[in-house]
C-alpha cells in the first residue's frame, strides 16, 4: 500500500510538471472534436470548475492542450496500440501520460446523444492537408470496464477530403446506429495529408435510442448564388446556404443543367472552362436522409474571352510545428492554387529570407530565447506575387542548462526529462529535443525513430 502510495506521488508529481512545461508547446498542437465533446475537451473546460489539481488526476496532462492526442495514422492497422488508443499512446511525448486510457462503467461523463444523422464538429488550431476523417463506434456487447482495444470499435462513417485544409469541410455528419443503447464510445480520427500522423479522440456517449422517425422534409433552398473572379478559364461561384434542416451534407452544383459535382461548403470552383463562353449555373441542397431542395434560381455567367493574368492566392494558416533554441520549423498551406505557384517566399521580421518549393521551412541559426515574426508570399508561374499570408509571432526556446547526454529511457517510478533544446547522444549522433517529454521506458521514443520528438543534428 505504502509503494503505491509513493508510486501515485511521483506519477502526479511528474503530470504536474508536464503539464507546466507542455502548456507552451501549442504550435504542436492541431485539433480536437469540440462538438460532441471529446473526452480530452471536457477536461480542458472541468479544470476551470473543478480546479487544477482534480482535474489533472482526472484527466491528465490533456487538459493543458487537448488538441495534442497524435499518433501515427492507418487506424485500425496502424496508430496508438491497445489499451492506449484514448491517450493516442501519449500524444507522442505531447501529453505523456495514459490517463485518459482509464475505463470504467462511471468513469467519464457521458452525453446524451440519439442514433442517425449525428453532426460532428472540429476545432482546428493548425488546419492541415487532410485526407480523411473515420468514425468508429463500440460494437454491441462490449466491456466499458476494459481498455479500450481494436477489436471493440467498428467503422461507423468515412468523410474523404481532397488534400486541402481541414476547416474547408468543417461538419461531418456520421450515421450512429439505432441498434444499441447505453454507454458507448465513439472515437473520431483525424487523417492529416501532409505528415504522417493522424488524431484521435473518443467520445463518451449515452446512447438513447428509441422509434426513429424517417426525415422526409427536404433542406431549405440555397438562395442568392453569384459568381465572382471570372477568368478565360474559370468561375468562382458562392451562395447562401440553407438553414432550416441541420442535417445539410452537401450541394449539388449543376452546370448547363448537369451535375457536375457535390460540396460540403458554399463554395465552388469551376475550372477547365472554355473562353467567351456562356454558362449556366444551379444549386441544390441535400441532407443525410437524401432529401434534396428546390434548386436555386439559375445564373449566366460568360468567361472571358481573353486569358486573365491573376496572382495567386495568399497561403493560409501559416503556423510554427515546433521551435528550438536556434530554430523555427513553419508550415502552411496553399489556396487550392498549387498548380500556380512557382515557388514560396519565406519573410522573417519582414525581410525576405528565403525560397523554397515545399509548403514546410526549417528557419535556422536564430537566437534563443528570442521572437520573430514571419509572414509567406506565393509567387506564380506568370511572375505575379500574391498577398501576404497570416502574420505568425513565435519565440524560440530559451538555452537549457542541460549539456549533451546520453539518450536512455526511463522506468514509471524514474522517468527521464527531455527539455525542448536539450542535445542528446544515440549511436553515436546527436540529436536536439524538439518537444519537451518524459520517458516511461518506451522505447519507441528514440532519437532517429520518434522524429515529433528529436532531430539529427
Amino acid at each position: 500500500m505504502k509503494k503505491n502510495l509513493i508510486l501515485k506521488g511521483v506519477l502526479v508529481a511528474g503530470l504536474s510538471i508536464t503539464g507546466f512545461m507542455m502548456n507552451s508547446k501549442s504550435a504542436f498542437a492541431h485539433g480536437y472534436v469540440e462538438s460532441p465533446k471529446s473526452r480530452g475537451y471536457i477536461g480542458s473546460l472541468e479544470k476551470n470548475q473543478i480546479g487544477w489539481d482534480s482535474a489533472l488526476k482526472k484527466y491528465g496532462i490533456v487538459i493543458t492542450n487537448p488538441q495534442s492526442l497524435e499518433n501515427k495514422k492507418g487506424f485500425p492497422q496502424d496508430g496508438p496500440p491497445d489499451g492506449r488508443i484514448a491517450s493516442a499512446n501519449g500524444g507522442l511525448g505531447q501529453i505523456s501520460d495514459f490517463v485518459l486510457d482509464e475505463q470504467g462503467i462511471d468513469r467519464w461523463e457521458k452525453q446524451p446523444l440519439k442514433g442517425g444523422p449525428n453532426l460532428f464538429k472540429w476545432k482546428y488550431t493548425a488546419p492541415h492537408s487532410t485526407s480523411k476523417w473515420h468514425y468508429y463506434i463500440t460494437k454491441k456487447g462490449w466491456n466499458p470496464n476494459k481498455p479500450l482495444s481494436r477489436d471493440d470499435f467498428e467503422l461507423i462513417g468515412e468523410i474523404k477530403h481532397d488534400g486541402s485544409a481541414a476547416t474547408t469541410n468543417p461538419l461531418h455528419y456520421v450515421n450512429v446506429p439505432t441498434d444499441r443503447s447505453g454507454y458507448h464510445v465513439i472515437l473520431a480520427v483525424w487523417d492529416v495529408a501532409d505528415t504522417p500522423n493522424a488524431f484521435y479522440n473518443v467520445i463518451d456517449v449515452d446512447l438513447q435510442n428509441g422509434p426513429v422517425e424517417e426525415d422526409k422534409t427536404p433542406p431549405t433552398t440555397p438562395s442568392e448564388l453569384k459568381a465572382s473572379n471570372v477568368t478565360d478559364k474559370k468561375i468562382e461561384l458562392s451562395w447562401k446556404e440553407s438553414t432550416d434542416n441541420v442535417a445539410v451534407k452537401g450541394y449539388e452544383i449543376y452546370r448547363n443543367n448537369k451535375l457536375i459535382d457535390t460540396v460540403s461548403t458554399n463554395k465552388f470552383t469551376d475550372i477547365n472552362l472554355s473562353p467567351s463562353t456562356k454558362y449556366t449555373y444551379k444549386v441544390r441542397a441535400i441532407d443525410t436522409s437524401n432529401n434534396k431542395s428546390e434548386f436555386s434560381e439559375e445564373i449566366n455567367v460568360t468567361t472571358s474571352s481573353k486569358p486573365v493574368i491573376e496572382a495567386p492566392k495568399a497561403p493560409e494558416s501559416l503556423h510554427s510545428m515546433g521551435t528550438t533554441t536556434n530554430s523555427v520549423d513553419l508550415m502552411w498551406m496553399d489556396s487550392n492554387n498549387s498548380d500556380e505557384v512557382n515557388y514560396y517566399e519565406i519573410y522573417r521580421d519582414r525581410v525576405l529570407i528565403d525560397k523554397t518549393n515545399s509548403k514546410r521551412y526549417l528557419d535556422k541559426n536564430l537566437k534563443a530565447d528570442t521572437k520573430y515574426e514571419y509572414y509567406v508570399r506565393a509567387v506564380g508561374k506568370n511572375g505575379l506575387i500574391s498577398e501576404n499570408s497570416n502574420v505568425l509571432e513565435v519565440r524560440t526556446n530559451k538555452e537549457s542548462s542541460v549539456g549533451t547526454n546520453e539518450w536512455k529511457a526511463g522506468t514509471i517510478i524514474n522517468p527521464v526529462l527531455y527539455t525542448t533544446g536539450d542535445v542528446v547522444t544515440y549511436k553515436g549522433k546527436e540529436y536536439m529535443v524538439i518537444a519537451t517529454h518524459y520517458n516511461y521506458g518506451d522505447t519507441n521514443w528514440v532519437p532517429g525513430s520518434a522524429q515529433t520528438l528529436f532531430r539529427a543534428l
